[in-house]
């Protein structure tokens, strides 16, 4: 794992360029409330924090999360898109109420590496045509072996790559970037359709979730070894370093920043009103995602668009957007409104 972008994967509230309007440049944070997501200390991150786990094959995912969730002594952990037992790579962990956000992991496209195997040799150049045919949309038919229901569906894949060849012909390498809950199993079995040669998948790694990759991961072992450190020794800087704010997985949603005196209603799952707007993504149209973040950078809300991003400049009342998934905790920021 690369410990030393760990800490600057999210998006920060105070950060403006070309694509935002500000709204209220003068806003001030209160330190007093709230806090940097690069300084919640450890006990706050596994409250609602994710770890990164380069998954080894054998277990299931659902596996390595009880595993995960008995090594720390939480409650809750889940994950963000399963791999099946054989498969390795990249696997999302999400404590506590990160697992709120489970459903924005689950839409984030994904990539992998894929090792195919012929039953007879196919020549290269003929199976690099055929897998620069495996690109766009899709037909995809969940595998047997699914927990999904089987019945055809279309898949958006945006790069089918042959990378090497070895084995007479018969052993390939692929690169697959693909919309979520894309079969890579099957696409495999398309590719032996299509030559008229018997395709198997002998392997299949994760490499990429969204923003994330599988070099930010760590082992299972390491995560164990923190642990220890952390409870054996009360040493919580190796585990500091594997569990990271739960704005790293929301980094690629455009962010609205906001007031610190709106904090408190979107925590209770008010609307956002525009008079507590400070900047806001040019271009969005209505009913986009849209992530909530205070002035600290701390994520508050995803939430949906009431109006296009660009009118709301010119706006002076009103509903900007309605809450889809609360993340931060009431009380968090004092209350500003009344409740009468």
């Amino acid at each position: 794992m690369n410990y030393s972008t760990k800490k600057t994967l999210y998006w920060k509230g105070e950060m403006m360029d070309s694509e935002t309007w500000s709204i209220d440049p003068s806003a001030k944070t209160n330190n007093s409330f709230g806090c940097n997501p690069e300084e919640r200390p450890l006990e706050e991150l596994l409250e609602c924090g994710i770890i990164l786990v380069d998954k080894p094959p054998g277990p299931s995912s659902h596996q390595l999360a009880a595993w995960a969730r008995s090594m720390l002594g939480i409650n809750r952990i889940g994950h963000g898109g399963t791999l099946d037992p054989f498969a390795t790579g990249l696997l999302t962990l999400l404590c506590g109420r990160s697992t709120k956000i489970t459903a924005e992991l689950l839409r984030k496209p994904k990539s992998y590496v894929a090792v195919i195997r012929f039953k007879a040799p196919v020549p290269e150049h003929e199976l690099k045509s055929l897998v620069d045919t495996m690109k766009g949309e899709i037909f995809n038919v969940p595998p047997k072996e699914s927990a999904v229901k089987v019945q055809v569906r279309t898949r958006e894949v945006s790069e089918s790559k042959l990378v090497q060849t070895e084995e007479d012909d018969r052993v390939h390498l692929l690169s697959i970037s693909c919309e979520a809950g894309t079969y890579i199993r099957t696409m495999v079995k398309d590719l032996g359709l299509l030559s008229g040669n018997k395709c198997e998948l002998l392997e299949l790694h994760r490499s990429k979730s969204g923003t994330l990759e599988d070099q930010m991961a760590c082992s299972m072992q390491q995560l164990s070894d923190a642990v220890f450190l952390w409870k054996q020794h009360d040493d919580p800087r190796g585990l500091e370093r594997l569990v990271c704010p739960v704005e790293t997985v929301l980094n690629d949603i455009p962010s609205i920043v906001i007031k610190d005196g709106a904090v408190s209603a979107l925590s209770h799952g008010a609307p956002l009103a525009r008079p507590g707007v400070v900047s806001v993504p040019k271009g969005l149209p209505l009913g986009s995602t849209v992530l909530i973040s205070s002035l600290k950078g701390e994520a508050v809300a995803v939430s949906e668009l009431s109006v296009h991003s660009d009118s709301i400049p010119e706006m002076k009342s009103g509903q900007i957007a309605a809450p889809k998934t609360v993340i931060m905790p009431p009380g968090t920021y004092p209350q500003t409104w009344s409740k009468d």
